[in-house]
C-alpha cells in the first residue's frame, strides 16, 4: 500500500512542480496575482510532496526492536508537513492579495483563460492518480490537488468576469477566497492528524457499541480496559480486559477469544490484544464509558 502511495506522490511531485514553474512566469506575463498565488501554492506543495514522498518511502519498512509498531506513522507525518506547508503558503498569499484590493492592476485575461485550463487539467489528472481511501496521506493529497482543480476553475470564471466587465479588481478578491478555503481544508486535516497522533478513538468506532457487541457472547460477563486507537487512520488497534467465569475450561476460553477477533474484525479493528480475567480475581475496573 505504502509503495503505491511513495510512487502516486511522486507523480504529483513531478506534475507539480513542472507546472508551477510555468505557473510563474504564466503569473509574471498576464500580471495575475491569483496565478501568482497558485504558483506559490503549488511550489509549497511540490516541496511538501516531495518530503511525504520520502517519509512514505520509510513507512514501508518493517517492525523491529526501536520501532515495534513498525514505521506507520511517517505517513501521518508527510500528511501533517503537506497540510502545515499548504497553510503558511496560503497565508502568504492573503497578505500579498489585501494589497492588490486596494492597489488593482490590469490583468491580461486572454492568458488567464490558457493557465485556468491547464490547471484544470493537470491537477485533474495529479488528484485522480493520487486518490485513494487506503492511506490517510494519499487521500490527503488527492483532496489538495481536488482543491486545486476547483480554484482553477474559479480563476477561470474570474477570467470570464474580467473580460466581461473589466472589474480588474476580482483578481486579487478571488485570490483571498481561494486561500481562505485551502485554509480551512488544511485545518481539518491537520486536526485529523494530531487527534491520530493522540490517539483519540476512530470517529467510526463508538466504544460502547463495541462493549455491547461484545457481550452479546453470554459467556462474557464484563468487558473492561477497552483503549481503541489508529496507528495511521487506517489499521486500529483495541486491547481489552474480559471477565469471565473462573470455571470456565480453556477450550471455552479459546472459542470466546475467536469470537472477540471474528467481531471486532468486522467492525474494522486489525489488531486485537486481549486479557482474560476471572470473576473471582479482584478487578482493576476504569471508568465505564
Amino acid at each position: 500500500m505504502h509503495k503505491e502511495t511513495s510512487k502516486n506522490i511522486l507523480f504529483a511531485f513531478i506534475l507539480n512542480f513542472s507546472f508551477a514553474i510555468i505557473e510563474l512566469f504564466g503569473g509574471v506575463f498576464t500580471n495575475s496575482i491569483a496565478i501568482i498565488t497558485h504558483a506559490i501554492h503549488d511550489f509549497g506543495d511540490s516541496l511538501s510532496f516531495l518530503i511525504s514522498y520520502f517519509l512514505e518511502r520509510i513507512a514501508t519498512k518493517r517492525p523491529n526492536k526501536k520501532y515495534t509498531f513498525g514505521y506507520q506513522r511517517y505517513s501521518l507525518l508527510g500528511a501533517l508537513v503537506t497540510s502545515m506547508i499548504l497553510l503558511f503558503t496560503s497565508l502568504l498569499v492573503i497578505k500579498e492579495a489585501i494589497v492588490r484590493i486596494f492597489n488593482p492592476e490590469p490583468v491580461n485575461y486572454s492568458g488567464m483563460l490558457l493557465f485556468a485550463f491547464l490547471g484544470v487539467f493537470i491537477n485533474l489528472i495529479a488528484a485522480l492518480k493520487t486518490h485513494s481511501k487506503k492511506s490517510i496521506h494519499s487521500e490527503s493529497v488527492s483532496i489538495h490537488l481536488m482543491e486545486d482543480v476547483l480554484t482553477w476553475s474559479a480563476v477561470l470564471v474570474s477570467a470570464i468576469l474580467i473580460s466581461i466587465f473589466n472589474i480588474d479588481v476580482v483578481d486579487p478578491i478571488l485570490s483571498v477566497l481561494i486561500s481562505i478555503y485551502i485554509i480551512f481544508h488544511a485545518c481539518k486535516h491537520i486536526l485529523k492528524v494530531i487527534n491520530i497522533i493522540l490517539e483519540k478513538i476512530p470517529d467510526a468506532i463508538d466504544i460502547n457499541d463495541i462493549s455491547n457487541y461484545l457481550l452479546e457472547n453470554t459467556s462474557i460477563q464484563k468487558i473492561n480496559h477497552i483503549h481503541i486507537w489508529s496507528l495511521d487512520g487506517i489499521n486500529n488497534y483495541i486491547t481489552l480486559h474480559v471477565v469471565v467465569d473462573h470455571n470456565l475450561k480453556n477450550n471455552k476460553i479459546i472459542k470466546i477469544k475467536k469470537d472477540i477477533r471474528k467481531k471486532l474484525k468486522k467492525k474494522h479493528i486489525n489488531h486485537i490484544t486481549i486479557e482474560i480475567d476471572y470473576d473471582n480475581e479482584k478487578q482493576d475496573v476504569e471508568r465505564n464509558f
